[in-house]
């Protein structure tokens, strides 16, 4: 897989991709993830990517130029061009295994206050949000979601059912509570069935914690 990331911040994007398990899968060849200074298709004196909204309103809109000529300059036959935006479809678990299938992810990350909209109707392919609140810039957000993708590309991690057992593998469970040892600390002692060597046992109590959790805290994944 490639993945290229278009951005102002291409350093906010990368650094939290170089290092533990997902520096692991680059370095091992899995994946290549590259950043693209967003100013370098600018062709402003200034290297300006930006200006004032058509019909008033505050802040500042990317302008479609230095965008077009990026994903132009990027895009591939089997690319996947997806901008990171508060207004796009929630990322969840389920669309990170769709991505991680694909061969090409271009993304470009939104800033200010957004891109201008022939951007998204003429380029993208997906407009992808990782929660409802706004970050200063896309950069952060779209090493969110490489971290999530890249870590299910086959021998990304060590025990290949870690994506299979953990939460959202199930999109209507969170995954159960877990321990280690000692089995007594500070007087707070792991679950007798849990060292029953029961497996019968264990997986039951499993489902249930992993029920008694979602309605705690995600009971909309239960609706």
């Amino acid at each position: 897989m490639r993945i290229d990331i278009v951005t102002l911040f291409p350093e906010v994007a990368l650094a939290p991709l170089s290092d533990s398990i997902i520096q692991r899968a680059r370095t091992a060849g899995l994946v290549e993830v590259v950043g693209h200074q967003l100013r370098d298709w600018s062709e402003d004196k200034h290297r300006r990517v930006d200006d004032t909204p058509c019909g008033g309103g505050q802040g500042m809109l990317l302008k479609p130029e230095p965008l077009f000529a990026a994903v132009e300059a990027l895009r591939g036959s089997h690319t996947r061009v997806i901008l990171m935006t508060p207004q796009g479809k929630p990322f969840k678990q389920a669309l990170a295994r769709e991505l991680a299938a694909a061969e090409h992810l271009l993304i470009l990350c939104g800033h200010y206050e957004g891109v201008d909209h022939r951007v998204i109707e003429s380029l993208v392919d997906d407009e992808i949000s990782i929660g409802d609140y706004v970050l200063t810039n896309g950069a952060l957000a779209a090493a969110v979601l490489c971290d999530a993708v890249i870590r299910l590309l086959p021998g990304a991690l060590g025990n290949e059912r870690s994506p299979v057992d953990e939460s959202f593998a199930d999109p209507t469970r969170l995954e159960a509570p877990a321990y280690t040892r000692p089995i007594t600390f500070r007087g707070l002692t792991v679950p007798e069935v849990l060292i029953s060597g029961h497996h019968g046992n264990i997986q039951a109590w499993k489902q249930e914690q992993s029920l008694a959790r979602t309605r705690q805290n995600r009971p909309d994944l239960l609706e």
